[in-house]
């Protein structure tokens, strides 16, 4: 993901349990914990696990820093678990329990705040728009994709290339590369899949760019209509400078 949101601003928050009490001690909260409990699939997990699990469902939002990390897995997560018995699961016991560890969580959080680097970013089709809506600048832009694109002896293309040159042009309409962000891959691949992209088959140069045209209105389409947001939280384990203020 990291290559897709390289661009993107970065906010660094600081953690340090108020946020997640505030969220504990809210009117939304045991909705929110139902809505898990439904996801996370309990049925087989201890309930010590399930909380576990119902942990890392909390976001950056809620003031839960990433419980992939670790560090905070370590510090802050397994400490809120321990000296606790593991009781039978039931949607009941999972709401009671889960709210007292998230409780200790902020409390450790408290204690030991954490600092996350935060980053997001909305992949809506309008850097697409924007280069669409300029010829010169769309022509350019498919020039440079297509310089070091192989040609057999009558100048055509493989479609396989399509991939590739998207690829190149994206950071320049917006896009994430190929891999970086899992929405993204598959908006491309169905759109991709609709033009037979993967066929082999040789087209003339000119052929070729109005079809890597076609894809990339077909994307802006799709992402006028479904945006996607991602977002990336990394937690600072090195000392920041003094320069850097905290949210």
């Amino acid at each position: 993901m990291a290559a897709g949101l390289k661009r993107d601003p970065i906010v660094i928050l600081r953690m340090d349990g108020e946020d997640l009490l505030e969220i504990i001690n809210g009117p939304s909260y045991e909705a929110e914990m139902v809505s898990i409990f439904s996801q996370i699939g309990c049925e087989d997990a201890s309930l010590r696990d399930c909380i576990t699990k119902a942990l890392e469902k909390l976001t950056v939002d809620q003031g839960m820093p990433p419980s992939s990390d670790s560090w905070v897995m370590r510090n802050i997560v397994e400490p809120a678990l321990e000296s606790w018995d593991d009781k039978p699961v039931s949607q009941e016991t999972f709401l009671e329990e889960s709210k007292k560890v998230a409780k200790r969580v902020a409390q450790n959080l408290k204690e030991e705040p954490v600092i996350v680097a935060h980053s997001e970013n909305t992949f809506d089709g309008s850097g697409i728009k924007r280069l669409l809506s300029n010829k010169f600048e769309l022509d350019k832009l498919l020039n440079v994709g297509l310089e070091n694109v192989p040609k057999d002896r009558n100048g055509k293309i493989s479609k396989e290339y399509l991939r590739v040159v998207l690829d190149v042009v994206a950071p320049s309409v917006g896009l994430p590369q190929i891999g970086a962000v899992e929405q993204m891959d598959k908006v491309v691949a169905d759109v991709l899949n609709r033009i037979d992209a993967d066929d082999g088959k040789m087209i003339k140069e000119d052929e070729f760019t109005k079809l890597l045209t076609e894809i990339m209105g077909s994307i802006m389409l799709q992402l006028e209509g479904n945006p996607i947001s991602v977002s990336s939280n990394s937690v600072v384990h090195e000392p920041l400078p003094s320069s850097l203020s905290l949210l």
